[in-house]
């Protein structure tokens, strides 16, 4: 599904009304703590280089990275009841799965069948249930990565993955945009995304360009840029202007918690009038903000944080919002998998 359209909701009602033993997983360290989850790469022990699905690749050696199917092996050390975790799992989500490359993923399918001793069904016999948009982020493939894993798949897409050809997903879409009500906006945007645009949506984005348009700072404009430090650039200076006195709030780090993991600034300083925007959904019955939702701060203090938010211009006091860092074990004693909280 689109932007908007409920996916992180989907998943958080997933894990809370599922009877199945599950594990969330995503692939990256701040897609795995938005989802609630862990990467890949930590949870099965995934190589870095990239991953040839085939025992008998000439090219495999130490020097240049590549994994084929024995090494993939000989590189994985699970105890005991890492294995048993592995036997007792029987649902896996991969949320943000654009970004999942084929190989990976044929990687994550004959890791589950060696240690689940299924060999003959897709990823040993787990039901695995992928979450994402492919219309956004892609796969991450280095171009030398690729010279060697493109006479193995027609791209670096999941979709193209061995046991994805062999065993297709059934494919659910979901198509209600919650975040926008402005139907003609939402059509207009749609056909952007799908490149179906037709002459009235050009003549429409046409007549609101203003080459010439001179912006005042009341107006708030969002600037892109291409690189996250132009982005820090903009900003401060936006709060550099505002003459109110600053106030500094510092995250509280405990136990094990990467720091390229964090999912926003560790120190967040602001003044009254600061344009900002949330990075979280609101996950309780009122849902008055959603991730990219806008806001403006009215009033400040050491401890409170006063905003109103952009086009209801309701006023809320902020709340601390605690991101988890989790991985999982499995309890014998009561048969489960469970979440062990290793740093916040």
């Amino acid at each position: 599904g689109k932007a908007g359209t409920g996916k992180t909701t989907f998943l958080k009602y997933i894990r809370e009304s599922t009877l199945k033993q599950t594990v969330v997983a995503a692939p990256t360290g701040v897609a795995a703590i938005n989802a609630g989850g862990v990467t890949l790469h930590s949870f099965f022990q995934l190589p870095f280089g990239p991953f040839v699905p085939t025992s008998q690749n000439s090219l495999t050696n130490h020097e240049q990275g590549i994994i084929d199917q024995h090494s993939l092996f000989r590189n994985i050390k699970f105890f005991s009841a890492k294995r048993r975790l592995l036997e007792e799992l029987e649902l896996l989500i991969i949320d943000e799965i654009s970004m999942v490359r084929a190989d990976m993923l044929d990687a994550v399918d004959l890791i589950l069948r060696q240690f689940r001793k299924n060999l003959h069904q897709p990823f040993g016999g787990v039901q695995v249930l992928f979450i994402g948009d492919l219309f956004q982020l892609p796969p991450v493939m280095p171009e030398d990565q690729w010279q060697i894993l493109k006479h193995y798949y027609e791209s670096p897409f999941f979709f193209h993955s061995k046991v994805i050809k062999q065993d297709p997903p059934v494919y659910i879409e979901l198509k209600k945009i919650y975040r926008q009500s402005d139907q003609h906006f939402i059509d207009i945007l749609n056909r952007i995304r799908n490149n179906e645009m037709i002459e009235d949506d050009f003549n429409i984005l046409n007549k609101l360009y203003k080459p010439s348009l001179i912006s005042s700072e009341d107006d708030r404009y969002i600037t892109l840029t291409t690189h996250n430090h132009k982005a820090d650039l903009t900003n401060q200076s936006a709060l550099d202007k505002l003459e109110d006195p600053s106030y500094s709030f510092a995250a509280t780090i405990t136990g094990e918690f990467n720091e390229k993991n964090f999912p926003t600034d560790q120190q967040l300083t602001l003044r009254k009038g600061a344009q900002v925007m949330f990075v979280k959904n609101e996950l309780g019955e009122l849902k008055r903000y959603f991730n990219g939702k806008l806001a403006v701060v009215t009033s400040l203090t050491d401890e409170r944080i006063v905003v109103e938010l952009s086009g209801s211009g309701m006023k809320m006091a902020l709340e601390k919002e605690t991101w988890r860092n989790i991985r999982y074990n499995y309890n014998a004693e009561k048969g489960e998998i469970e979440e062990e909280e290793v740093g916040t």
